[in-house]
């Protein structure tokens, strides 16, 4: 069934943005408010905003018709990357925004450039039962970027060896781990 001009403008679709160069916790704390009203504005929902220790932040919006452009300077940032459409894996968008659950480490992983979506699902399918080789790790979800360039997982873990010890387990590489902060929603 094919759906008509008017359904495709109105069509809920995640975004990822990421904001660099944030130089300290209230800088941090004020671009995810900024980010909030903005994407509110928009008519759309902020899912959530991760925080890194070296104050790098992870935002992911709903938005209906299309994505919001964040400028450096409204944010306060150096550097913003995005948006970029993600699916989210392993969670129900509504259960999350019901809970809001919080991450303890974020592990990015720049997707090899021969795996598509479908290869990347059967893959995450076919691995996930591993995780139970490391129970004190549970895997939270992950957000894949629709170009392929990368996903982004989030895990809520007692140290970061076990988040190692977990991507071992499923035999996915890490290419950028992360210990976050809690923010503000």
């Amino acid at each position: 069934m094919s759906s008509t001009p008017d359904e495709q403008e109105h069509t809920v679709t995640l975004y990822l943005y990421e904001i660099a160069g944030l130089p300290g916790r209230a800088e941090v704390d004020q671009a995810i408010k900024t980010v909030d009203a903005e994407v509110h504005q928009a008519g759309g929902e902020l899912i959530e905003a991760q925080v890194t220790g070296q104050h790098r932040l992870f935002v992911v919006a709903e938005l209906t018709g299309g994505p919001l452009q964040l400028g450096t300077a409204a944010v306060g940032a150096t550097e913003v990357t995005g948006p970029h459409e993600v699916r989210l894996v392993g969670a129900d968008l509504d259960e999350l925004k019901a809970v809001r659950p919080t991450a303890g480490y974020l592990v990015e992983w720049d997707l090899p450039a021969d795996l598509d979506m479908d290869s990347y699902l059967s893959r995450k399918k076919a691995n996930a039962p591993k995780y139970a080789e490391v129970p004190e790790v549970s895997f939270l979800r992950t957000y894949v970027r629709v170009d392929m360039d990368k996903c982004l997982c989030f895990y809520d873990a007692p140290d970061e060896d076990a988040v190692r010890r977990a991507r071992v387990a499923v035999q996915t590489p890490i290419d950028r781990l992360y210990g976050l902060e809690s923010g503000e929603q």
